[in-house]
């Protein structure tokens, strides 16, 4: 439910997801370290693990919509999630409505604002992978783009995607990638806090520092029907390294991941907490994944990233020899997992950190142009 008396004005957020309250949270503190209002709308896209990620950094949402049902199909989500954030829009009168990414709720979110008349901020705007994949993500990106009336674009890349599809130059800011922000904020705090490092390596104790370790994440729905290849591949691979899965919540993956369960060197680990899955990170020797955001993560914590797909909309990790394209095929993958495993001198390349995504400075280059754009009626 909604904090009855809401004052008009400020900033209202849009999260489903947690990798959205993680890109989202810098954002929303540097918004409050400006005394601007800002309104949290959960969505109830991944409720649990949107609470645990924004807990992490010291925010709780105002709003919980609470809308996800067992089995629900992204047209369902979307359709129960625009009527209920437009309701929010007019009950609240913000003067913009924050959507980032590519969800669902992003999606929603910025239908929502729009007929309600409210502006829209897009954070991590312009990614495309001109292909249909990953579905339904390039979608619901490319109709945020007509969408919004501000675009935070992460990169130059991104700013090129949006002025070709037509959006006005004056409205495109690059800011860079607002999970770097993150990303560092969580480094500097494990490298601070030595008893939680400590309370990490015990939790992660059962996973032999002696071989190399793989860090695997599959969610993507382009992928369910791909999952047994890909069972296959990381079964392959645990006879020549550690392989650490943090399991996605889908029924579809979790099924498939369960065929793994008794496999010497594979560890099943349920969804982490944002600090648990950057100590993680850290410790990989590589990660395997369909996910986007590893893609930007990893080349910041010099860890080299094999991405499970056939394209991406992140190219500036590949540009930058941090990441590469490895598609699902099984034997393919493990040709390339086991040929960099093999190659020192190639591992220690692709192992050279980089910033293809922002210097960790987003979250403050975005929060000054929201406040340039609405002062009147932002303030506390």
């Amino acid at each position: 439910m909604a904090k009855k008396g809401a004052p008009e004005g400020g900033f209202l957020f849009v999260a489903g997801t947690r990798p959205e309250a993680v890109k989202l949270a810098p954002v929303i503190h540097a918004l409050r370290g400006r005394d601007c209002r800002t309104l949290v709308v959960a969505t109830g896209q991944h409720r649990e693990l949107l609470h645990e990620a924004l807990a992490g950094f010291g925010i709780v949402a105002d709003v919980d919509l609470a809308i996800m049902r067992q089995a629900q199909t992204p047209a369902a989500v979307v359709g129960a999630l625009v009527p209920a954030l437009e309701r929010q829009c007019r009950d609240h009168r913000p003067a913009a409505a924050i959507v980032q990414g590519d969800t669902a709720s992003a999606f929603a979110g910025a239908q929502a604002a729009a007929y309600a008349g409210t502006p829209v901020a897009h954070v991590e705007a312009g990614l495309r992978s001109g292909h249909r994949d990953p579905f339904p993500e390039e979608l619901h990106r490319k109709a945020i783009g007509q969408l919004a009336d501000l675009h935070f674009a992460p990169t130059a890349g991104a700013r090129d995607a949006l002025l070709r599809e037509g959006i006005a130059d004056a409205a495109i800011h690059i800011t860079g990638n607002t999970g770097i922000d993150a990303l560092q904020w969580v480094r500097d705090r494990l490298d601070r806090d030595e008893a939680m490092a400590a309370r990490l390596a015990l939790r992660f104790a059962a996973i032999s520092p002696r071989r190399p370790l793989i860090l695997a994440t599959v969610h993507r729905r382009e992928n369910h029907d791909r999952l047994p290849a890909i069972v296959e591949v990381l079964a392959a691979l645990a006879a020549r390294a550690e392989i650490a899965i943090p399991v996605h919540p889908h029924p579809v993956v979790t099924a498939a991941m369960a065929g793994l369960a008794d496999i010497p060197g594979v560890h099943l680990l349920p969804p982490l907490d944002y600090p648990a899955f950057v100590w993680l990170l850290r410790r990989a020797t590589l990660a395997l994944t369909d996910s986007g955001g590893i893609q930007e993560e990893a080349p910041a914590l010099g860890v080299p990233v094999l991405v499970l797909r056939r394209v991406t909309e992140r190219p500036e990790g590949l540009a930058s020899g941090n990441a590469r394209l490895v598609g699902t095929d099984r034997d393919a993958v493990i040709a390339a997992v086991t040929a960099l495993l093999d190659d020192a001198g190639g591992l220690a390349r692709m192992a050279e950190p980089a910033l293809p995504y922002g210097a960790g400075d987003a979250a403050a280059r975005i929060a000054a142009e929201l406040v340039r754009r609405f002062s009147p009626k932002m303030v506390a």
